[in-house]
């Protein structure tokens, strides 16, 4: 690899496997430290070890994105075992198939807390470290769903929107002071519990994706990897949609 992020030390929710560990895996092979952190302990250890195993600096931690302490605790071992964090990457969700009338109160209110809340936690809790690091980069995974409408994924929709005016308004907010912000938002992806597989309508999306495939965790692992680098360092308040051509309909 060309060693794009050597000198940067990356926090990753959901990082345990799928599109997560793509970028985990990436990031680390162009240079950076690595924080995994995700609720499945046994996994995430797991997959910090076979970094490590591969002559990568990386390390594990539980984090419940929902939990604003343990935010605050991970961002803290990201700052203690590499001399601070440059980088932020808010990719753990949940994903309920339901349409309006069928979605239930309960998990209305759960998938709001992981997938929007969790990712104001996140900014939050990493912002001050970001600021100090003098050059902190956010890529927030939002969805296509959280653009474009489709049967039977109500509630993602609504999350998926929410993170990606979130990213917006962290970015004219923080551009100042040299945090760029910015939204990655995949298509369907062959990924374990990834959103979208389970749609009524997912067969019919998938016959007009222009590219004629589903994407791969690697493929929204490049377009983060692209806007955490310095290549990236006058891009804030971007979306970048990796969805093989469905957007352009």
């Amino acid at each position: 690899m060309s060693g794009r992020l050597d000198g940067k030390s990356v926090l990753i929710s959901g990082a345990s496997r799928g599109l997560g560990f793509a970028q985990a895996a990436l990031f680390a092979a162009e240079g950076a430290k690595i924080l995994l952190t995700d609720v499945l302990r046994e996994e995430g250890e797991a997959a910090a070890q076979s970094l490590r195993d591969d002559g990568y600096t990386a390390e594990y931690t539980y984090l419940d994105v929902t939990d604003a302490d343990q935010w605050r605790q991970a961002v803290e071992m990201a700052v203690d075992k590499f001399g601070g964090l440059t980088t932020l990457i808010n990719n753990a969700g949940i994903y309920f198939a339901a349409g309006l009338e069928d979605e239930l109160v309960e998990r209305w209110h759960k998938i709001i807390e992981v997938d929007q809340t969790g990712v104001f936690l996140g900014m939050r809790a990493a912002m001050p470290a970001l600021v100090a690091s003098g050059n902190g980069a956010i890529v927030n995974i939002s969805s296509v769903l959280g653009v474009f409408g489709m049967l039977s994924a109500f509630s993602y929709h609504a999350v998926k929107g929410a993170v990606r005016t979130m990213s917006r308004a962290a970015a004219v907010e923080y551009g100042p002071k040299n945090v760029r912000v910015n939204t990655v938002f995949p298509g369907s992806v062959e990924a374990p519990s990834h959103a979208g597989s389970n749609s009524k309508d997912h067969d019919t999306v998938m016959s007009r994706v222009p590219l004629g495939r589903k994407g791969r965790p690697e493929d929204v692992a490049y377009a983060s990897l692209y806007l955490c680098s310095d290549e990236a360092k006058y891009v804030t308040g971007a979306e970048i949609f990796v969805d093989g051509g469905i957007s352009a309909f």
